[in-house]
Protein backbone atom coordinates (compact mmCIF):
# COMPACT_ATOMS: atom_id res chain seq x y z
CA UNK A 1 0.00 0.00 0.00
CA UNK A 2 1.43 3.38 -1.01
CA UNK A 3 -0.56 5.80 1.11
CA UNK A 4 1.17 9.14 1.91
CA UNK A 5 -0.47 9.34 5.33
CA UNK A 6 1.10 6.00 6.33
CA UNK A 7 4.54 7.01 5.03
CA UNK A 8 4.56 10.22 7.11
CA UNK A 9 4.57 8.23 10.35
CA UNK A 10 7.16 5.70 9.20
CA UNK A 11 10.31 5.98 11.42
CA UNK A 12 12.63 5.86 8.42
CA UNK A 13 10.85 8.81 6.83
CA UNK A 14 11.41 10.93 9.95
CA UNK A 15 15.10 9.98 10.02
CA UNK A 16 15.48 10.70 6.32
CA UNK A 17 13.83 14.11 6.70
CA UNK A 18 16.08 14.95 9.65
CA UNK A 19 19.19 13.88 7.72
CA UNK A 20 18.22 15.94 4.68
CA UNK A 21 17.55 18.96 6.89
CA UNK A 22 20.94 18.62 8.63
CA UNK A 23 22.78 18.19 5.33
CA UNK A 24 21.10 21.17 3.72
CA UNK A 25 21.78 23.36 6.73
CA UNK A 26 25.43 22.28 6.92
CA UNK A 27 25.98 22.82 3.22
CA UNK A 28 24.70 26.41 3.47
CA UNK A 29 27.01 27.41 6.34
CA UNK A 30 30.12 28.16 4.22
CA UNK A 31 28.05 30.41 1.97
CA UNK A 32 26.53 32.21 4.97
CA UNK A 33 29.96 32.71 6.54
CA UNK A 34 31.25 34.30 3.34
CA UNK A 35 28.18 36.51 2.93
CA UNK A 36 29.41 38.89 5.62
CA UNK A 37 33.04 39.91 5.74
CA UNK A 38 35.37 41.35 8.31
CA UNK A 39 36.89 44.81 7.88
CA UNK A 40 40.43 43.39 7.68
CA UNK A 41 39.50 40.89 4.97
CA UNK A 42 37.91 43.52 2.74
CA UNK A 43 39.84 46.76 3.36
CA UNK A 44 43.49 47.76 3.84
CA UNK A 45 43.89 49.67 7.13
CA UNK A 46 47.51 50.52 6.30
CA UNK A 47 46.46 52.81 3.42
CA UNK A 48 44.19 55.85 3.38
CA UNK A 49 42.71 57.46 0.27
CA UNK A 50 41.53 61.08 0.34
CA UNK A 51 38.41 61.63 -1.78
CA UNK A 52 36.51 64.86 -2.39
CA UNK A 53 33.45 64.77 -4.55
CA UNK A 54 29.70 64.86 -5.05
CA UNK A 55 27.22 62.25 -3.95
CA UNK A 56 25.82 60.43 -6.99
CA UNK A 57 23.62 58.04 -5.05
CA UNK A 58 23.00 56.99 -1.47
CA UNK A 59 22.04 53.30 -1.52
CA UNK A 60 19.93 52.46 1.54
CA UNK A 61 20.39 48.66 1.41
CA UNK A 62 21.25 45.76 3.70
CA UNK A 63 23.63 44.63 5.03
CA UNK A 64 25.54 47.88 4.36
CA UNK A 65 24.51 51.26 3.00
CA UNK A 66 26.66 52.70 0.21
CA UNK A 67 27.51 56.27 -0.72
CA UNK A 68 28.45 56.56 -4.40
CA UNK A 69 30.57 59.64 -5.03
CA UNK A 70 31.96 61.19 -8.21
CA UNK A 71 35.58 62.23 -7.69
CA UNK A 72 37.64 64.33 -10.09
CA UNK A 73 41.11 62.94 -10.77
CA UNK A 74 44.24 65.03 -11.33
CA UNK A 75 43.87 64.70 -15.12
CA UNK A 76 40.36 66.21 -15.02
CA UNK A 77 38.47 62.95 -15.61
CA UNK A 78 35.99 61.57 -13.11
CA UNK A 79 35.70 58.22 -11.38
CA UNK A 80 33.05 56.84 -9.07
CA UNK A 81 33.88 55.45 -5.64
CA UNK A 82 31.58 53.42 -3.39
CA UNK A 83 31.89 54.16 0.34
CA UNK A 84 30.54 51.46 2.65
CA UNK A 85 28.39 52.52 5.56
CA UNK A 86 26.41 50.90 8.33
CA UNK A 87 23.14 49.04 7.99
CA UNK A 88 20.00 51.16 7.54
CA UNK A 89 18.77 50.08 10.99
CA UNK A 90 21.97 51.48 12.56
CA UNK A 91 21.71 54.69 10.54
CA UNK A 92 18.07 55.18 11.56
CA UNK A 93 19.13 55.02 15.22
CA UNK A 94 21.71 57.75 14.45
CA UNK A 95 19.10 60.03 12.88
CA UNK A 96 19.65 59.18 9.22
CA UNK A 97 17.04 58.41 6.59
CA UNK A 98 17.23 57.41 2.92
CA UNK A 99 17.19 61.10 1.89
CA UNK A 100 20.01 62.26 4.19
CA UNK A 101 22.56 62.55 1.37
CA UNK A 102 20.84 63.76 -1.81
CA UNK A 103 22.69 63.66 -5.13
CA UNK A 104 24.96 66.66 -5.59
CA UNK A 105 25.94 66.93 -1.90
CA UNK A 106 29.68 67.61 -1.62
CA UNK A 107 31.58 65.47 0.89
CA UNK A 108 35.18 64.78 1.88
CA UNK A 109 36.14 61.20 2.70
CA UNK A 110 39.30 59.73 4.17
CA UNK A 111 38.94 56.01 3.73
CA UNK A 112 40.61 52.63 3.64
CA UNK A 113 40.60 51.23 0.10
CA UNK A 114 39.44 47.75 -0.89
CA UNK A 115 42.21 45.17 -0.92
CA UNK A 116 41.21 43.95 -4.39
CA UNK A 117 41.88 47.35 -6.01
CA UNK A 118 38.22 48.11 -6.76
CA UNK A 119 37.05 51.68 -6.09
CA UNK A 120 35.33 50.71 -2.83
CA UNK A 121 36.35 51.96 0.58
CA UNK A 122 35.47 51.97 4.26
CA UNK A 123 35.49 55.50 5.68
CA UNK A 124 37.80 56.56 8.47
CA UNK A 125 36.00 59.90 8.51
CA UNK A 126 33.53 61.80 6.36
CA UNK A 127 32.86 65.52 6.50
CA UNK A 128 31.18 68.33 4.64
CA UNK A 129 33.31 71.15 3.18
CA UNK A 130 32.23 73.40 6.09
CA UNK A 131 33.83 70.96 8.58
CA UNK A 132 30.71 69.22 9.90
CA UNK A 133 31.33 65.49 10.46
CA UNK A 134 29.21 62.59 9.25
CA UNK A 135 28.92 59.34 11.20
CA UNK A 136 27.89 56.59 8.82
CA UNK A 137 28.64 53.68 11.16
CA UNK A 138 31.30 52.04 9.03
CA UNK A 139 32.81 48.68 9.95
CA UNK A 140 36.06 50.53 10.75
CA UNK A 141 34.30 52.79 13.25
CA UNK A 142 32.25 50.04 14.87
CA UNK A 143 34.90 47.34 14.99
CA UNK A 144 36.16 46.62 18.65
CA UNK A 145 33.00 47.30 20.59
CA UNK A 146 32.10 50.58 18.94
CA UNK A 147 35.45 52.24 19.67
CA UNK A 148 37.09 53.89 16.69
CA UNK A 149 40.05 51.86 15.51
CA UNK A 150 43.31 53.51 14.52
CA UNK A 151 45.06 52.83 11.25
CA UNK A 152 48.77 52.23 11.06
CA UNK A 153 49.20 55.81 9.84
CA UNK A 154 47.45 57.14 12.98
CA UNK A 155 49.74 55.32 15.45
Amino acid sequence: MNCPALLENHPMSKRAKALVTVLLTASSLPWAAQAHHSFAAEFDASKVVHLEGEVVKFAWVNPHSWIHIKVQKDDGTFEEWKIEGGAPSLLLRRGWNRNSLPPGTRIIVNAFPARDGDRRASPRDISFPDGRKLDIGSSYQTGQGGKQQKSESDK
